[in-house]
């Protein structure tokens, strides 16, 4: 018996029609995420099966048409093109059918076999809107139309059924644009079907449409056929002349007029459906005066969250690594001969140290992944953008440019690579050289450790003044661009659908929480453990190299010290002018992680030694016991801290002071430190602390954004933004401190 080939179907649709949960409600955990190839949009895969058939689902990119001004919508249109899926699931949302039948129309041209979802029909009920699933399939043609509701699951069995019988989908409907139109569509139809090699990798009509549009992606490859390029052109002009529009806007109104036609046929709209919930809720969440307040207090919520309630899990999981799993390691190599060697070192104070301190954070990163997820998955991502609209008009940008610079919260790469939706070159390179400001994941480590040393149950506040320093740096360096270099530049208009609040939906949320937080880890066990042993190798190896003293050389002697200590004056006006911070800061431009992973092994290591004393070395028992039962404790203390943000919140306002919980009765001086705080009190004062924070702040970004940057903007423009960050950084740290020092806030 053969088994039946693999099918593949693509699920194509606008952003925020709920895609992404309907591809989990099909793959479940059969899932794989990447890249698309030679492209840095992600890409998911995943399989499902039935009836004995085993079916690859393809969640493409999310995209409001196929007309190529994005790499999201070029992606998905070469997919369909050029991968020929069995069946194309278009998801539209049916509270917005209208808008979502945009694409389906382009997809019908395309000639890809269909199946339409209409999914949150539970939404478009509540608004007041039905649609008539049997009379919308006729108005396109016989496609199948599946009322769904993607987070319960309802109308999956249909769907399914539905890719069964694909050999019944087809897309016959082929829209009449009018005679003018028809007739030089129809000729180049003609010269396109005598190229028997364009015919074979393009639907003939479908290309003639494209080129009338005048579709720049298309034309450059098809610039081989100059014949049917001026063809195309003279068309262009003829049709401009004789009706006295371009064929794009002609051809889009005839698509807009087919929607309204097939809509009134299908929808029926209740008396009371012209205003929603979320009507009345965006009438103060995107207030023009009450907007930016609401969003700024949803940020410090946020930040409160992962700086505050994660630290007992960060001291937890720094205890495991500083205590037991340091000790295991160091026993293991013991019992094979190798205890006291280098290799012990390495594996200890290299691996271990490096690794280890950088791991300690995936308990923040999972928190802030989480309460990022919650933000978009209930709508109000898209209001975040809308709000920010007026700011970002103040330096001739919109607020489309804004949704990099949230992603860049994250991480900057993927926000450089995310200005490719934008579609001026101009409007990229500002945004991505601003989105460096923004304070990616890999710098909350460095601001959770500092903060916590110095300053306590205000970390939050504090960090929360971090992440605003650099939305001002960004404003201002766009004041800059705007009068300097881009003075004649005026901001675009800035048209975004809105989605509908809806609950977040737990599923969805820790689905991104995983991929997220699984991407920080598997970069932490290549990129950062190879600098970790490259730091340990450097802090190994005598500046003399006098091999006889490897591993046997005093810090401040070896090649990184060397290195490091030719760096440190020029450093000491920002208040932290020794060799280690130079150092953790020159392995920072790999990766702001290893900022922490470095001092680990510098500052770490030297106050393990400082404080060493003679005490018994605990068993295997005694640490899997005292493993338990801290975790149990830190349980305990993450609840008090996430309890504690009332009491906080409240406590900033002047003259009020809320009692805040204890449930341990811990004393404040009791709280537990981690071995790297306690070294960095040594060798920072708060206000050093400070000024450290701001030059991790805004310096030159790691060197996968440095690359992510040259790669989309060239060497010139990549320079113009190291020289730039590091320039503004060490300002910043100096302006800090010495203005400190000025007040006399302490050195």
């Amino acid at each position: 018996m053969t088994t039946a080939r693999p099918l593949t179907i693509a699920l194509a649709g606008n952003p925020n029609v709920g895609k992404s949960t309907l591809f989990n409600a099909l793959t479940g955990g059969r899932q794989h995420v990447g890249n698309w190839p030679g492209k840095t949009v992600e890409k998911k895969e995943g399989w499902m099966t039935l009836d004995a058939q085993e079916i690859m689902i393809v969640d493409l990119p999310g995209t409001y048409s196929l007309t190529a001004y994005s790499i999201e919508e070029i992606v998905t249109r070469d997919f369909i093109l050029r991968d020929h899926p069995s069946a194309v699931i278009a998801v539209a949302d049916a509270a917005n059918l209208e808008r979502n039948l945009y694409l389906v129309c382009q997809l019908i041209e395309l000639g890809a076999p269909l199946i339409i979802a209409l999914n949150m029909s539970d939404t478009a009920h509540g608004r007041g809107v039905h649609i008539d699933a049997q009379k919308l399939s006729d108005a396109l043609g016989g496609i199948p139309v599946i009322e769904m509701i993607g987070t319960r699951g309802v109308g999956i069995e249909a769907l399914q059924k539905a890719i069964l019988q694909r050999a019944a989908l087809q897309t016959p409907l082929v829209f009449d644009y009018g005679k003018p139109l028809e007739d030089e569509i129809a000729a180049l139809q003609v010269l396109i079907e005598s190229e028997s090699a364009l015919a074979a990798a393009y639907p003939p009509r479908w290309l003639a449409i494209k080129l009338l549009e005048d579709d720049k992606h298309l034309k450059e490859q098809l610039a081989g056929y100059t014949r049917l390029l001026s063809a195309a052109q003279a068309a262009i002009t003829r049709i401009t002349e004789s009706l006295g529009d371009d064929p794009d806007t002609l051809l889009t109104d005839t698509r807009y007029t087919f929607i309204g036609e097939a809509a009134a046929q299908a929808v029926t709209r209740s008396a009371n459906s012209m205003e929603t919930a979320s009507d009345r809720a965006d009438r103060i969440i995107t207030h023009r005066i009450f907007g930016l307040p609401i969003f700024l207090a949803l940020m410090w919520l946020v930040f409160q969250i992962t700086a505050n309630v994660s630290a007992p899990l960060i001291d937890w999981v720094d205890s495991i690594f500083a205590g037991p799993v340091s000790r295991w390691a160091a026993s293991l190599l013991g019992v094979i001969g190798l205890g006291g060697s280098w290799v012990e070192s390495l594996v200890v104070d290299g691996i271990i140290a490096g690794v280890g301190g950088v791991l300690v954070f995936v308990p923040l990163l999972m928190l802030l992944y989480i309460t990022i997820s919650v933000l978009e998955d209930s709508g109000y991502m898209a209001r975040a953008a809308f709000v920010m609209d007026r700011v970002m008009r103040l330096i001739g940008l919109h607020g489309k440019s804004f949704l990099p610079l949230l992603i860049g919260f994250g991480c900057t790469v993927p926000a450089v690579y995310a200005t490719r939706t934008l579609e001026k070159p101009r409007d990229r390179k500002v945004t991505a050289f601003l989105a460096t400001f923004m304070s990616c994941g890999a710098r909350l480590p460095v601001y959770v450790v500092f903060a916590g040393a110095f300053f306590g149950a205000q970390s939050g506040n504090l960090i929360f003044a971090l992440y605003l320093l650099g939305i001002a740096v960004a404003l201002i360096t766009g004041l800059v661009f705007k009068r300097v270099i881009y003075p004649e530049k005026e901001a675009q208009s800035f048209v975004m659908e809105l989605p509908p609040y809806r609950m977040p939906h737990a599923k969805t949320i820790f689905a991104q929480m995983w991929e997220r937080t699984r991407g920080f880890v598997e970069n932490a066990a290549t990129i950062i453990l190879a600098c970790s042993v490259g730091v340990w190798l450097l802090s190994a190896m005598p500046a003399n190299l006098d091999l006889s003293r490897f591993n046997a050389v005093e810090p401040q002697e070896s090649m990184f010290g060397a290195v490091s200590g030719a760096i440190a004056p020029t450093l000491a006006p920002a208040g932290f002018g020794d060799w280690q911070a130079a150092g953790s800061l020159i392995t920072g431009f790999i990766a702001k992680e290893v900022v922490i992973g470095t001092m680990s092994q510098i500052y770490g290591v030297e106050a393990v030694e400082d404080g060493a004393a003679d005490t018994p070395t605990p068993t295997l028992l005694d640490d899997a016991g005292e493993i338990v039962t801290t975790f149990g404790q830190t349980l305990v203390l993450t609840a008090q801290e996430f309890v504690n943000i009332v009491p906080r919140t409240v406590n900033i306002i002047p003259g009020l002071n809320m009692q805040e919980a204890n449930f341990l009765g811990v004393e404040a001086e009791e709280e537990d430190t981690s071995a790297l705080g306690l070294a960095l009190t040594g060798a920072f004062t708060p206000l050093s602390a400070v000024a450290f924070m701001v030059f991790i702040l805004l310096y030159t970004p790691c060197m996968t954004t440095t690359a992510a940057m040259r790669h989309e903007f060239g060497s010139r423009w990549t320079l113009y933004q190291i020289g730039y960050t590091t320039l503004i950084a060490w300002a910043g740290a100096v302006i800090v401190y010495q203005g400190g020092l000025l007040l006399g806030l302490g050195g």
